[in-house]
Formats: C-alpha cells, structure tokens, sequence
C-alpha cells in the first residue's frame, strides 16, 4: 500500500476513533482500517449508509448482500471480515460458510441464496440486470424497500471492497476464524455450482 495512514500515535479524530474501535474489538488495527482512516469522514458516510439499510433488509440479509458482492469482487478483506460476522450472528455456520467459499450456497436460507445471486450479478454484470433479477427476490418474499436496501447493501460493498483492492491493501489475518476456513475463504469460487 503506498498511501501512508495516519499512524496510531498521530491519529486524531475520526482516525483515532477507528483505530480504538479495531483495537477494542479484536487487539489490532486492520490494514484496511488504516487506509480508510485517511479519509475518516468517507468511511463515517458508508458506516451511515449501512445503517440506513440494515433496519429493513436485517443482519442476514445484510451479509448474504455482503458476502455475494464479496465473493464475485474477490475481496479477501470483506471475505474474511463478513465471513466472521456471519457465523458470530448465526446467519451460516462454518460447514456453510466453508462451502460458501467454495460456491455452493446451500448453508444459506433459500431467501439469502437469491440475494447472494443478486449481488454478485451485480457486482459483475449490473447493466445486464432487469426487472427479472429484481421479481428474483420479490418472489421469496423481499418488499419494494427491502429490495432498494439490499441493493444499497452489495452497491455499497462494492464502493468498499474496490477501494481496498486498487489501493493494493494488505490484508490481514483474521482473529476467530479458523485458519483452514480463513485459507477458503482468501481463494473463493466466482461461479456459484448449480
């Protein structure tokens, strides 16, 4: 990474928050942290925007958006950093999560599973995308706002993770995922099995 961050005995402000918040959490402080503390008030404006999704869409649907983004961009930072918040919110477990980064999806929900196709479309092919990927979610279930938050949710995703991946950000291991899980998960499948 050839941006220099604000170091953590300099950081001031916002910054300093976010290095506190990663060093209250988990005892360090991400790379990706670092990167996005030199513009903290950017990285506020996302964490709003995630807040104004989630009450709608939930946890779940949240990291299926996540996580489906994540996978097609082939963002090892939100793989692995999403891939924990999963299995702590009990939205997979790690047999799920594992096959997940493999591509096979069937650890989710059938309602997650169409969000997981969604964002990586998406994230992949979004001006091939009509009114039928859209009827894909209202069909198991997803309102008219459930729809635009989920949308917001791997749009968003895709902001985060492509910054990280052309900053060149390190990425860092992953304390409380298992090793062989975190390994899956930095190597994940782009096409999803049938």
């Amino acid at each position: 990474m050839i941006i220099t961050p604000p170091s953590p005995e300099s950081a001031e402000g916002g910054a300093a928050q976010m290095y506190a918040d990663d060093l209250a959490e988990d005892g360090l402080v991400f790379s990706h942290t670092r990167a996005m503390a030199v513009n903290p008030e950017a990285y506020a404006a996302f964490e709003d925007l995630v807040h104004a999704v989630v009450p709608s869409i939930g946890i779940r649907g949240y990291e299926a958006a996540t996580l489906g983004a994540a996978r097609a961009l082939g963002s090892t930072h939100c793989l692995l950093a999403h891939g924990r918040r999963s299995l702590r919110a009990g939205v997979v477990d790690e047999e799920g999560l594992e096959s997940f980064a493999h591509g096979d999806d069937s650890g989710f929900r059938p309602e997650e599973r169409a969000v997981i196709r969604y964002a990586e479309k998406l994230s992949t092919d979004p001006s091939s995308m009509t009114d039928a990927d859209t009827q894909a979610l209202r069909d198991v279930g997803y309102s008219d706002r459930q729809i635009v938050d989920l949308t917001l949710a791997a749009a968003a995703r895709n902001y985060f993770s492509r910054a990280l991946l052309a900053l060149a950000v390190p990425t860092d291991a992953m304390p409380g995922l298992r090793a062989d899980l975190a390994e899956a998960l930095s190597r994940p499948a782009t096409t999803p099995e049938a």
